[in-house]
């Protein structure tokens, strides 16, 4: 594990030649040293100033023996890198972040506990007559070894909390608030954040509306799509969707039996960073939905009904074309208007072939012709005029629209 130099202390030090008599007499000295080292963090450190948690005394005890020994054996052979240690207090970071405890405290236990086993094992140097050099060299080690058990148990605390189910989710609502913002986001920003919250960037995504759940409970609990960032308290509830069109996306059985017959509609694929555009499409099929004009049941696509999300998109002005070039039409009854209507549109989007409007409608060329006949009465050339012709599938298009779907 390679753990952070602090500032002043060479990256490699020259090991110091310490005595063989030293690391027999620490070794010698560890119980009483542990025990001073125990009480010490016990009565500086609050969150250790537990008396009646036996467990918690014999873990704190352990830890404190394992780095002392550890310290003892680098003095008895300097050749060791110190990964030991690392690994031992790395697992003691972990431990300190699933039992609840701050960062903070665990740091003030390790320079409390430092502290007081240099100065102990300080004091048995100077009474073996050692070289100013030696105990010199015997406090860098200490010093240095306190750093690195602490930036081993802060690596250890930091993976553990990132490893936690409610820190990993806050990141990846932090990443999908990031991704589905209007406006431009840079590349960079998101493989930044997506690296810290453990989600492979992708190349291409979709955006998932969903209806709102009937049953809470339901709607509380996030959908099992494999690699998607959900948002379940967001209005529409929404799902981004990694590389929608590969074998694990939205087109296959999984991601259906993941919505649990909810109503949905599926924004159409874009690249990463352009999330937001299939998140708008996708709040629009929805609403739509909500209306009747799509399907009020199972999966909308965007993609299989764009014409009819660009009518959508701009409604006013939708109704004003609807009102202008339909105008005609309000002169003849209800139940007249709705037969008219519909011949003319089958009659546009079949090129003016009367046999093919009969097919489409069901109903006998004789009765097509008729009805011709009457909207040449209300609308007069405008049926010929290319660009008029143009307004009115749209128009009849957005009125036929306007007849709930089941």
């Amino acid at each position: 594990m390679a753990v952070p130099t602090p500032h002043g202390v060479p990256d490699h030090p020259a090991a110091p030649q310490f005595p063989p008599e030293l690391a027999k007499v620490l070794r010698a000295d560890l119980a009483a040293v542990a025990e001073e080292v125990e009480e010490e963090v016990r009565r500086q450190v609050p969150d250790y100033a537990r008396t009646a948690d036996d467990t918690f005394r014999q873990n704190l005890r352990s830890g404190v023996v394992q780095a002392l020994t550890l310290f003892v054996d680098h003095i008895a052979d300097p050749r060791d890198d110190g990964g030991a240690i690392a690994a031992t207090y790395y697992e003691l970071g972990r431990g300190e972040a699933l039992a609840g405890r701050s960062l903070d405290a665990l740091q003030s236990a390790l320079r409390v506990g430092g502290m007081r086993a240099w100065r102990r094992m300080s004091q048995t140097a100077e009474e073996l007559g050692l070289d100013s050099t030696v105990v010199a060299g015997l406090g860098e080690l200490a010093f240095r070894t306190v750093h690195e058990v602490a930036q081993a148990a802060a690596s250890g605390y930091a993976e553990a909390r990132l490893r936690s189910s409610d820190e990993l989710e806050r990141r990846r609502r932090r990443l999908l608030a990031l991704l589905l913002e209007e406006g431009p986001v840079a590349l960079e920003a998101v493989q930044d954040l997506a690296h810290r919250a453990r989600w492979p960037v992708p190349r291409t995504v979709a955006v998932v509306a969903l209806a709102a759940a009937p049953d809470r409970r339901e709607e509380d609990r996030p959908l099992a799509a494999a690699g998607a960032l959900v948002d379940m308290g967001s209005r529409p509830p929404r799902m981004l969707v990694p590389d929608p069109d590969g074998s694990g996306g939205i087109g296959g059985r999984a991601f259906t039996l993941a919505l649990r017959g909810r109503p949905a509609a599926i924004g159409p694929t874009v690249a990463v960073t352009e999330a937001a555009q299939s998140l708008r499409l996708a709040t629009r099929a929805l609403g739509l939905m909500g209306r009747g004009v799509l399907a009020r049941q199972g999966v909308v696509r965007c993609d299989d009904h764009l014409s009819t999300l660009l009518l959508y998109g701009d409604e006013p002005l939708l109704e004003r074309l609807r009102a202008r070039v339909l105008a005609p039409l309000d002169t003849v009854s209800a139940g007249q208007r709705d037969r008219l209507a519909e011949t003319l549109l089958a009659w546009l989007l079949s090129g003016s072939n009367v046999p093919d409007v009969a097919v489409r409608l069901h109903i006998h060329p004789q009765t097509v012709r008729y009805r011709l006949r009457q909207l040449e009465k209300l609308f007069g050339e405008a049926l010929h005029d290319p660009a008029t012709r143009l307004d009115l599938i749209l128009a009849l298009r957005a009125d036929s629209l306007h007849t709930p779907q089941n």
